[in-house]
């Protein structure tokens, strides 16, 4: 499956904001988010440029959304298909798939400093699901799963390092307990990421 693969850090300046795209890097002074702040790549600031029509908008959000989670288009409007059929909010149950993703889950266990990591530790098998291993990111996890790290990904620098954490505070559709995780509930909306604005998303795809 193709991948973006230019430098990631321009994601988030376009973006505007922080996406968490390069793990320690991006609570570090070298941030170029913090470094150029309001300045996007081509090095125009903003505000200088003509407003976005609505379409623009809703597009800019959907492709944070994407780059966010590190999915594909087929995959978030598969995620997007799949929630439409679902009572209720299609933004919030869209969000919800996406927080169940295994790599997501490596991720907000705090096994991991980024979802990209995650998801390299996810596709390298270093990831057990109910004593299975499990190389799928998009795998989707339920109530009662218990996610550990394998032996291999103990060894990880970034790994290591993450679980060595302190301050660490797991969300409550979650629990831990050193490299071991297990999944307590489905998340809410309030426990996924709250820079998202699902609603402009929806209206992306209901054109």
């Amino acid at each position: 499956m193709a991948r973006y693969t230019d430098p990631k850090c321009r994601v988030c300046r376009s973006a505007g904001v922080k996406l968490f795209l390069k793990g320690t890097r991006c609570f570090s002074p070298k941030c170029p988010v913090e470094r150029r702040a309001g300045v996007p790549p081509g090095g125009i600031k903003r505000g200088r440029r003509s407003s976005k029509s609505d379409y623009g908008i809703q597009l800019k959000e959907k492709q944070k959304l994407k780059n966010l989670y590190g999915v594909m288009e087929r995959q978030i409007r598969r995620y997007f298909d799949e929630a439409l059929k679902v009572k209720g909010a299609t933004g919030e149950t869209m969000m919800q798939l996406l927080e169940r993703r295994l790599d997501n889950a490596v991720f907000r266990l705090g096994f991991t400093p980024g979802r990209s990591v995650a998801r390299q530790v996810v596709s390298h098998g270093h990831v057990m699901v109910d004593g299975k291993r499990v190389d799928i990111p998009s795998f989707r996890v339920r109530p009662g799963m218990v996610i550990a790290l394998a032996g291999k990904a103990l060894k990880v620098p970034m790994v290591k390092m993450n679980l060595e954490k302190k301050d660490y505070v797991a969300p409550q559709w979650l629990e831990r307990k050193a490299a071991v995780g297990r999944v307590v509930r489905l998340p809410n909306r309030d426990e996924a990421e709250t820079g998202i604005n699902e609603q402009l998303i929806v209206e992306y795809y209901s054109r």
